[in-house]
């Protein structure tokens, strides 16, 4: 299923330290998230905190989305040095991107699936969570360019 990929048996370097980058890239991108969502707020003459929880679900979506389809990786991911591919090995598109911000959108509105996604990541081969192994992607660390 996953030919192009680098297998985690051999090439163990490409997931090496995945989960624990993935976190703190979380940490820096929500961070980030929420800098944005204060701007906004602000630029509303503070009307967006009537909607605060819409505002920020939004702006993620959009901020995952569209740096993902054009990096593969969100800015917190870059500075951890991974980024995503999908099951033939390549970057993200825009469609894939989308798919992918649904997946962790919907997976972290409970918690049941939520915890089984960080589960899933410290216990699988690649390390992918719930939305990687539904869409056959996965997190690597980044392949130096020669």
């Amino acid at each position: 299923m996953y030919t192009t990929l680098p297998d985690p048996d051999h090439q163990a370097q490409f997931y090496a330290d995945v989960p624990l980058k993935r976190a703190l890239a979380w940490c820096v991108d929500a961070i980030l998230i929420a800098l944005v969502t204060v701007v906004v707020v602000l630029f509303t003459l503070f009307l967006g905190l009537f909607f605060l929880s819409v505002l920020y679900m939004t702006i993620s979506f959009l901020y995952r989305t569209i740096s993902l389809a054009r990096h593969s990786a969100t800015p917190g991911m870059r500075l951890m040095a991974i980024e995503f591919r999908d099951r033939t090995g390549a970057r993200f598109d825009l469609g894939t991107a989308f798919l992918h911000t649904l997946g962790y959108t919907l997976t972290i509105s409970t918690v049941l699936p939520q915890l089984l996604s960080m589960g899933l990541m410290l216990t699988t081969a690649r390390g992918q969570g719930l939305t990687d192994l539904v869409l056959g992607t996965v997190a690597i660390n980044k392949p130096a360019r020669i």
